[in-house]
């Protein structure tokens, strides 16, 4: 497996080249393409770790809960109460805006990585059957806000938010004097306020 490997990335790189290259510059041009393919597989492991378990944080605790979380996932929630659009949906639609932003504000690799994490997100919410673990609304805070937060640090780690309100505290901050952290906790408090109104 390991020559398959060796052999397509030196064919590739061998197809790409315009000029002649040397038997050293070869090697270097096949070890950069070995370390760019490792890097993307393990992002894609961890994106694809951070969405399982924010989508047991979702289906296993808050949405048979009705509990809410920050972000557009609590924003997504909130409106999902009100008008019974479907959750999955709305994950997609509200993160749209910002990961437009992201293209400006981060990266355009970084953008897709996120719209597809978010469109992944949104399918395995869709298609993952309900668990309700408990009842008991703290078990239900912890558990919830554990899982999500590991999923949304993973994605992270990975290179890509399932959370736009990471990609608006990112340009924000460059704008205001305030910290990526402190942009989330005011846009949580106001997520929070608007529900205990």
């Amino acid at each position: 497996m390991k020559r398959v490997y060796q052999h397509i990335i030196s064919e590739f790189i061998r197809k790409s080249s315009i000029a002649e290259l040397s038997e050293k510059q070869l090697e270097v041009q096949i070890h950069k393409a070995k370390v760019d393919i490792n890097r993307l597989i393990k992002d894609i492991f961890l994106i694809l770790g951070g969405i399982l378990s924010a989508s047991i944080g979702l289906k296993g605790f808050l949405l048979p809960n009705a509990f809410i979380d920050g972000g557009v996932t609590g924003i997504s929630l909130i409106t999902n109460a009100l008008t019974n659009i479907p959750f999955p949906l709305l994950l997609v639609l509200i993160n749209f805006p910002f990961l437009m932003l992201a293209f400006t504000a981060v990266s355009r690799q970084f953008a897709i990585k996120s719209m597809l994490a978010v469109l992944v997100l949104a399918l395995a919410v869709y298609f993952m059957p309900t668990l309700s673990v408990t009842h008991d609304k703290l078990l239900i805070a912890v558990f919830g806000g554990f899982f999500l937060g590991a999923g949304i640090g993973l994605a992270i780690r990975g290179g890509s938010v399932i959370d736009g309100t990471e990609v608006l505290a990112v340009y924000l901050s460059r704008k205001l004097p305030l910290t990526i952290g402190d942009i989330i906790l005011i846009f949580n408090i106001f997520i929070y306020s608007t529900v205990f109104v």
